[in-house]
């Protein structure tokens, strides 16, 4: 069946629009990726929201990935004889995945600071058009509070973002280790180190907690 043309340059819209949010943030591309969004009557301050929520699903679902890990290294020290390449294959994996989740939160937490870069910048500029004093003057107020509130999550943000790297580097030693000696004297040599992966990984849902939860507070604060 043919297509009307209407119909043809509908679809042909969809399309482009697809496109360009698979774009996302690269640079030279915002500000077609932010016009594409406000066609949908998403603006920055909507974007930035929607973006500090994922973040904040991320980093949970990291979090429960490394509990995830750690778990499994604790059945690893408690090997009692069974197929080590099949634990083996099992831990690399869990350390796969986890490195996969730590790449998915940096990533995100970098779109969050491009967007909200890109959103104060503007709020910045178009405050200097307000020609009423007062409407001027509060607008710079809400600026400067939601900027504090921000730099408080951004600073919480980056945090748990650090964690992971020790917790990642621990693993992978082990996973390696693990590889190049496949026996039982292997797991005995790796069950003094749990403690202090153990330890990163603690402190890791420790400062992902704290995250998650000024994300709660920037989000709800948010008009």
């Amino acid at each position: 069946m043919a297509l009307r043309n209407d119909e043809f340059m509908h679809g042909s819209s969809r399309t482009w629009l697809a496109f360009v949010m698979a774009i996302g943030l690269v640079a030279g591309c915002r500000n077609t990726y932010y016009a594409a969004w406000e066609k949908l009557g998403k603006h920055k301050r909507d974007l930035l929201k929607d973006n500090i929520e994922k973040a904040r699903n991320d980093q949970q679902a990291a979090a429960e990935q490394f509990k995830d890990a750690l778990t499994r290294l604790k059945e690893l020290y408690g090997f009692q004889g069974g197929d080590l390449e099949k634990i083996y294959n099992k831990l690399n994996a869990d350390y796969e995945r986890s490195n996969q989740k730590a790449t998915t939160v940096q990533n995100r937490i970098q779109s969050v600071e491009q967007i909200a870069s890109d959103l104060f910048k503007e709020w910045e500029q178009e405050i200097s058009s307000i020609q009423n004093p007062t409407l001027r003057s509060d607008s710079r107020q809400k600026l400067s509070e939601t900027k504090g509130k921000y730099e408080s999550l951004h600073t919480a943000m980056k945090r748990a973002e650090r964690s992971m790297q020790p917790v990642l580097t621990q693993f992978h030693d082990q996973v390696l280790y693990l590889k190049h000696n496949l026996n039982a004297q292997a797991i005995g040599s790796l069950k003094g180190e749990v403690g202090d992966i153990e330890k990163e990984i603690q402190k890791l849902i420790t400062e992902m907690n704290s995250s998650i939860a000024e994300a709660d507070a920037f989000i709800k604060a948010m008009p």
